[in-house]
């Protein structure tokens, strides 16, 4: 890859599948750094990172100092990254659900995209290991939110991405507040705000390799509470703008 490119790993207690995701994004995008964000991990895994550090020149440790969020820990991952120079950043979760090996195909299509989104459910999109449960959550989910938040995009939850570092400037990452599930749908929702060409990329996603995975429907639905607040202040600030034009036009 020749622009600098950096994988941004937030982890938290990912002590068994660290080692094997480094290995397997070394393998894949060669030529690729790796930047581990941990939240003072209490099983170790921030120690084992910076072991990993130690012995490979392209990996790279961000300690914070406790459990904040996954929201925090990107924007942490991708604040730091754009203070060292890379111009090209990935999202990518650190428990194996992403495969790294499905990010050549997704830096290919940045040559024509300002944000490419890791999608589950474009054509040639797989999810693995799933319950029909959990796949009707998770579709639900982005359904409501593109149309809340008028997204064209399939995959609006979805957390493996590639953005140009021109992309994450505008998205402004400082007033990005979410957590967690919401947080990938403010990123997106800025990101599409800001005018940034966005392409999704279909991808295999995993259940996580080690562990039990931290979403619930509790989750989710809190975050689509938030989204219908957004959406519904949309609305009325657009009847706003839209009623304030009205009466410049007939000179009220």
């Amino acid at each position: 890859m020749s622009a600098p490119t950096v994988v941004v790993l937030p982890t938290y207690n990912e002590l068994e599948s660290l080692p094997e995701m480094v290995a397997r994004i070394t393998r894949s995008a060669q030529g690729v750094d790796i930047l581990v964000v941990d939240d003072a991990s209490p099983d170790g895994t921030g120690e084992l990172a910076d072991l990993l550090s130690a012995r490979m020149a392209h990996v790279h440790v961000l300690h914070r100092p406790g459990k904040q969020g996954l929201g925090r820990a990107y924007v942490a991952g991708f604040t730091h990254a754009l203070e060292l120079g890379y111009e090209i950043v990935v999202q990518c979760d650190a428990d194996g659900s992403h495969r790294p090996e499905d990010l050549p195909r997704m830096l290919q299509m940045l040559a024509d995209a300002d944000v490419v989104i890791g999608s589950r459910w474009v054509s040639g999109g797989v999810v693995s290991g799933w319950t029909r449960g959990r796949l009707l959550l998770s579709r639900a989910g982005s359904w409501y939110a593109g149309r809340a938040l008028r997204l064209p995009q399939t995959d609006i939850t979805g957390g493996y991405r590639v953005f140009r570092a021109n992309a994450l400037r505008r998205i402004e990452l400082d007033l990005v507040h979410s957590h967690g599930y919401c947080f990938q749908i403010e990123m997106l929702d800025r990101a599409a705000r800001s005018g940034a060409r966005i392409v999704e990329a279909p991808i295999t996603f995993d259940d996580r390799l080690h562990g039990e995975s931290k979403m619930s429907a509790r989750i989710v639905v809190e975050a689509l509470r938030q989204v219908t607040r957004w959406g519904i202040e949309r609305r009325l600030q657009a009847g706003d703008d839209s009623r304030r034009h009205a009466e410049e036009v007939v000179g009220v």
